[in-house]
């Protein structure tokens, strides 16, 4: 059975970026988050991290004549330029991974209320704020352990077995203060090791212990997967969708076979989108139809194709969607956490990081 606690979790980067927004004031009523298209169309404007967004705003593009202005960035940058327009957004839709950035925004009343009405599975309805602040539209998980089973055949269950002596010197991470995945993995991990009661003390004890046995930190997933390919660890906790795409594109030899477990409970990362309440009804209702479109067949499809080999390996909340065959099975037991808590405690969470782990 799965097992969760319906509260999602507080992301990288945010609380910083908005807070300087937040200083900044309320939400103008002028902002900017639409700019005219041609014959007088109004053009929506969408910041999104996601690998498959151009498919998908070219595809809704076609399929409802909304003309959209994309903004392609990773998910730390469009979240600082969130909170540095504060007074006056530039955007009309939010498209990142992480509910822990929108349950800040919703907070500080940048974001519409909507109910797409869209039925979703068991997974995607412990991902939907009760106000309908914002609206998940698929979910990956962290961590995935990803070892190389050319190398090894020592297979860890839980977060504990790292700790052994099969494991020193051989275990890689990313820095949470870079990769946007790792923080929600922390705070998931201080999460199941103690609760909101008593886990970073928890959390923190576990990674000093892991330290000592010769966790390797590293930038991103990508720095991660390159160290684990030449061979500097045999183990790397990764987020789900790039562990997934390195087993299905990693050129296997009698030295690298690249396998994925998770551990324990595992944490759902949603990918989800939100509205400017500050945008003209106009683009509130474009930004309406996109988050529709998106929740569709015809959307998840798109998904699904634009980007095979990275974002697209995400879970789908929608009935009925099969997830791409290279995804693989969705954890069984996993958690949300509340980004009302652990929102708050990034930047504590992250210097202990940089100051005793890596």
């Amino acid at each position: 059975m799965n097992s969760w606690t319906r509260r999602p979790a507080f992301g990288a980067a945010v609380a910083g970026a908005l807070a300087l927004g937040t200083l900044a004031g309320c939400s103008s009523s002028s902002n900017a988050s639409s700019v005219s298209g041609g014959s007088g169309d109004v053009t929506l404007v969408v910041y999104s991290s996601q690998g498959y967004d151009s498919a998908v705003t070219k595809a809704f593009t076609k399929a409802t004549g909304i003309p959209v202005s994309l903004d392609d960035d990773s998910t730390g940058p469009l979240l600082a330029k969130v909170g540095a327009e504060r007074n006056n957004p530039q955007w009309g839709l939010l498209w990142v991974d992480g509910d822990t950035a929108f349950a800040t925004l919703d907070k500080e009343g940048q974001l519409l209320d909507y109910n797409p009405g869209v039925t979703l599975t068991s997974a995607g309805e412990t991902l939907v704020p009760s106000d309908h602040a914002y609206s998940p539209v698929s979910t990956t998980a962290v961590p995935a352990l990803i070892y190389n089973a050319a190398k090894v055949t020592a297979v860890p269950k839980t977060w504990q077995d790292l700790l052994g002596a099969a494991y020193k010197d051989k275990v890689g991470m990313n820095d949470p203060s870079q990769s946007g995945p790792t923080y929600p993995l922390i705070a998931g991990l201080m999460n199941e090791l103690g609760g909101e009661s008593g886990g970073v003390a928890a959390g923190e004890k576990y990674l000093s212990e892991l330290k000592a046995n010769g966790l390797q930190v590293h930038p991103t997933n990508g720095d991660t997967l390159h160290a684990l390919e030449t061979g500097q660890i045999d183990y790397g906790l990764i987020q789900s969708s790039a562990a997934a795409g390195e087993v299905a594109t990693a050129k296997k030899s009698a030295n690298y076979d690249p396998k994925v477990v998770y551990l324990g409970t595992t944490t759902l990362l949603p990918g989800v989108i939100g509205i400017d309440k500050g945008a003209s009804a106009k683009v509130q209702q474009e930004a309406e139809k996109f988050v529709q479109y998106v929740l569709s067949a015809a959307g998840q499809a798109v998904m699904q194709t634009g980007d095979p080999t990275g974002d697209s390996l995400y879970w789908p909340i929608v009935p009925g969607i099969e997830p791409v065959k290279d995804i693989g099975t969705m954890p069984a037991t996993y958690q949300r956490i509340d980004p009302s808590y652990w929102g708050p405690l990034e930047t504590q969470v992250n210097t202990y990081f940089d100051e005793n782990i890596k």
